[in-house]
């Protein structure tokens, strides 16, 4: 009767994270109760596979759940690995939870692309497509909880700061980047030396009203790709003063050299594009160069 138990509560742990239960201060899901909450600081991550629709089509249901399963037994023991927990998945996508270091979670999304990129070594030699994931990363309050009702409960999250670390995943997809963060989160990065950032602007996303100045983290590319990007960035960071500053021609010089060295660097093909667009269309008074998105 009592391993009957011990293997109910285990099975039951797979379902609802023990670290969950452990913020609310309950040993066990026995003890969870409709209404129970606590309000926290930690980082938030959103992570999906890009293009997922189009490689899903290409699959059976079968084959779509052992991949799903397949890459989630890869990038899973990382988030684990240092100290945050998955909360949520999203079939092809998931939220994870960091309470102690946003260095934690920072780490957990460059082993997530570094262990993507073996992943793909082995999809390739057995004649398969690679795949790539956005990460979005933001450091924030929540509430989390017990939400549902009487016959249904299930653990939740409320806060701005979820809702914000989708965005920045979502925007992956816009700027070609592997790892956004929100300045939020990387004014608590306690170790910035370790990591490589670059600054690529700031956005106004669907719903929220305040501005979110966002940093891709190179660390999660090649080796080679890192070199390319850490070897233009300086003429990236004056092509973007000089895009803010509406010197749309010496942008465009500077974002050129860059385009020269990295052909591949969709960040800056996407500020070429906004410059060819302001030279042609012209800019108000106001304009402040800020990315405003009308899709979430």
């Amino acid at each position: 009767m009592h391993l009957n138990l011990a293997n109910i509560n285990k099975s039951y742990g797979r379902f609802v994270p023990r670290d969950f239960l452990q913020l609310l201060g309950k040993e066990s899901i026995i003890d969870a109760r409709l209404g129970d909450q606590t309000q926290i600081e930690m980082t938030v991550m959103f992570s999906d596979i890009r293009s997922y629709t189009t490689l899903s089509e290409q699959m059976t249901p079968e084959e779509n759940f052992k991949f799903i399963n397949a890459y989630l037994q890869r990038v899973g023991p990382v988030i684990q690995e240092h100290h945050g927990f998955v909360n949520q998945y999203f079939g092809d996508g998931l939220m994870a939870l960091f309470t102690k270091l946003p260095d934690d979670a920072l780490d957990a999304a460059i082993g997530m692309q570094l262990e993507i990129l073996k992943y793909n070594k082995e999809r390739v030699q057995k004649g398969r497509a690679s795949i790539q994931i956005g990460i979005g990363l933001h450091f924030g309050k929540l509430m989390i909880g017990i939400i549902g009702d009487e016959d249904r409960n299930d653990t939740g999250v409320l806060s701005d700061a979820v809702n914000t670390a989708s965005r920045l995943e979502g925007l992956t997809k816009l700027f070609g980047a592997s790892i956004l963060l929100s300045e939020n989160t990387l004014d608590r990065i306690k170790n910035l030396s370790k990591y490589h950032f670059r600054f690529l602007g700031q956005v106004q996303v669907k719903g929220k009203a305040n501005l979110i100045k966002i940093y891709e983290c190179l660390d999660g590319y090649s080796s080679e790709l890192i070199l390319l990007k850490q070897e233009t960035l300086g003429d990236f960071d004056d092509g973007l003063s000089a895009y803010f500053e509406k010197d749309f021609p010496l942008a465009a010089s500077y974002f050129k050299k860059v385009i020269e060295a990295n052909p591949n660097d969709k960040t800056t093909r996407l500020y070429l594009d906004r410059v060819a667009y302001n030279l042609l269309k012209g800019v108000d008074n106001d304009w402040d160069g800020v990315e405003r998105m009308e899709r979430k």
